[in-house]
């Protein structure tokens, strides 16, 4: 490993692997079939674009517990040449759904699973605009992958494996389709067990068919026709429309109509971003929690170098005090909100980010301090703790618990070509545990609605035809216009909070991206949660075992409520990158759960 001169503690010398290099293409995801079947995509003459929406689909596939079809996607598109811009994958709540009927179900919170926290799938149609505006391969050359997996079988990891062991009762008792894919000899299958899914192929095969059309785009587009409004948004609409247990315990059925489905198309947005240390970080706008990393930047933009170094308890106190802040930001004014670009504008304002920094002190915070906006009341939601809703039965995101019990994640992937174009994606939602598998297509819906709250007061209230705010946040970094890197992380509330330490490592530190993804991890607990049952824990860190008792220490002696979980607990980031003076390319992944690869030439 080369010496490091950085104002930050030197990286540990060892690392799981290394940063790989190359300049031909390089690929990186939580799943390695995803990431070879990108880089195959590229070996074939491909662009980023092509490889990541066929390793997309295979990611479908092969992590059918922490993304689906039924689910969302959102990434953010950097074209060798031109300017990063957002694909917005996030449909929204359907027309009937309101925080009124949802209340009149004998609701307090959206719930974690079932077709009521089903938002409109935005994720196929996504991915299918991004082949179409700057990929170059038909859709059934792309999709040839995920058939492959799908008729074939893949073998499960332990994950996936332990995912359906803790909802077997849920399939066996109210789920008897997800039981028949997901157990059919009766039990969760065994780690290392191959799992096909000849639905799903099916499902793929038949939207293959759909393609015509003079000209590439055309075919595309017809087979985004045929998802939005023939055989797929009928079997959707026919598995949502009886009742079935929701994570709450009581029956419901969904308000999701063909018409919800067929209005709702992906779309290009133009991004949000703030510039850290002469690099400009790239996210997309408010009605996503990707913000909230652009305010943490900014807040710890002011201070020192050696100030904000998250190996020492005094670096990491003053990060997690940002992102207190910046999370407070979120839950009180972000959302799918009329002038995003106004509010957005105020609160990465220097002088009200000034006023903001000063209120990090010596001290944890253990409480809910929201930025002061005028003309508007700063939402404050239901501050519960784990403690005051019993146990939880089922549902919400899968990702790391506040003990530290790792239930899943989401997905995400990057990619970049030789030529420089660059992708950052993380697709989600759409889990075999969010709602029942809806037989004849071979995947379920989603849950992001849960992400709502039932109180109109709120930003990010439930009301139909608006997008959730959602927790998926891709990255792209530039220098002098350039992209240069695409980064990103699963973790509903801590994929940010993650992303920040890998910043800050790679940015200031000068940590290359393998030691940067390496390196000891935590987040705060000290905001609500993004997802079903929502609760927080005022003051709350949760800090990998790795970190040294002298740095836990550390925290607890500034008042942080510290969870110290096991060695590789926290963290699940991928990362590519392009040097745009030489051509040089760098991958790497997360070696956690050792499932997340990169690969690359």
């Amino acid at each position: 490993m080369p010496e490091l001169t950085s104002p930050f503690v030197s990286p540990s010398s060892f690392t799981t692997r290394p940063t790989l290099r190359g300049n031909f293409g390089m690929a990186g995801s939580t799943h390695w079939i995803a990431s070879s079947v990108a880089q195959a995509v590229l070996e074939r003459g491909g662009n980023a674009f092509d490889a990541a929406t066929a390793a997309g689909f295979v990611l479908h596939v092969v992590e059918p517990h922490l993304n689906g079809p039924g689910g969302d996607m959102v990434a953010i598109a950097a074209p060798a040449g031109g300017d990063p811009r957002v694909l917005m994958g996030q449909g929204p709540a359907p027309a009937a759904a309101s925080v009124a009927r949802y209340r009149a179900e004998g609701l307090d919170l959206v719930p974690g699973s079932g077709a009521l926290a089903a938002a409109v799938p935005g994720a196929v149609d996504a991915w299918l605009l991004l082949l179409r505006d700057h990929g170059t391969w038909e859709v059934d050359e792309v999709l040839a992958y995920a058939i492959h997996y799908a008729t074939t079988g893949h073998e499960i990891s332990a994950q996936l494996a332990t995912m359906i062991d803790t909802v077997a009762d849920l399939f066996r008792e109210h789920w008897p389709a997800s039981a028949a894919q997901w157990m059919p000899d009766g039990s969760a299958p065994a780690p290392g067990t191959v799992i096909r899914r000849p639905e799903y192929a099916e499902t793929l095969s038949r939207l293959v068919a759909s393609a015509s059309g003079s000209t590439r785009e055309e075919r595309i587009d017809a087979v985004r026709r045929e998802w939005a409004t023939g055989f797929v948004a009928d079997a959707m609409l026919a598995g949502m429309a009886a009742p079935h247990r929701h994570s709450t315990g009581g029956d419901h059925a969904g308000v999701m109509t063909a018409d919800d489905i067929a209005r709702f198309a992906a779309s290009w947005e133009q991004p949000a971003s703030t510039t850290f240390r002469g690099v400009d970080v790239v996210k997309q706008r408010l009605w996503g929690q990707g913000p909230a990393l652009l305010i943490a930047l900014a807040l710890l933009d002011g201070f020192d170098d050696d100030e904000i170094d998250p190996s020492t308890p005094e670096g990491a106190h003053r990060v997690l005090e940002a992102l207190k802040l910046a999370l407070a930001d979120r839950d009180a004014h972000f959302g799918d909100v009329d002038d995003p670009d106004a509010l957005l504008a105020l609160l990465l304002d220097p002088d009200h980010l000034a006023r903001r920094r000063a209120l990090i002190g010596e001290t944890a915070s253990h409480e809910f301090r929201p930025s002061d906006v005028p003309g508007r009341t700063s939402f404050v939601p239901p501050l519960a703790r784990p403690g005051d809703l019993g146990a939880a039965s089922g549902g919400g995101e899968p990702t790391v618990s506040p003990a530290g019990r790792t239930r899943g994640d989401t997905c995400h992937l990057d990619v970049v070509d030789r030529w420089g174009n660059m992708i950052s994606a993380t697709p989600s939602g759409g889990w075999l545990q969010s709602s029942p598998h809806i037989p004849g297509l071979g995947f379920c819906m989603g849950t992001r609605l849960q992400m709502t709250w039932l109180d109109e007061s709120s930003p990010a209230a439930l009301r139909g035809g608006r997008r959730p705010r959602t927790t998926l946040t891709p990255t792209v970094l530039r220098r002098d216009g350039v992209a240069v890197s695409a980064l990103g992380s699963p973790g509903g509330d801590q994929q940010d909070q993650w992303q920040l330490l890998y910043l800050l490592r790679t940015i200031v530190g000068g940590y290359e991206p393998q030691q940067a993804i390496d390196a000891p991890a935590f987040h705060t607990t000290s905001m609500p949660g993004s997802f079903w049952p929502r609760t927080w824990t005022p003051g709350g860190a949760y800090v990998e075992g790795r970190f040294p008792r002298e740095f836990v220490a550390g925290l607890e002696a500034r008042g942080h409520v510290v969870t110290v979980g096991d060695d590789w607990s926290a963290g699940r980031l991928s990362a590519v990158a392009r040097d745009s003076a030489t051509g040089l390319l760098q991958a790497a992944a997360n070696p956690r759960g050792a499932q997340g690869y990169a690969v690359g030439r």
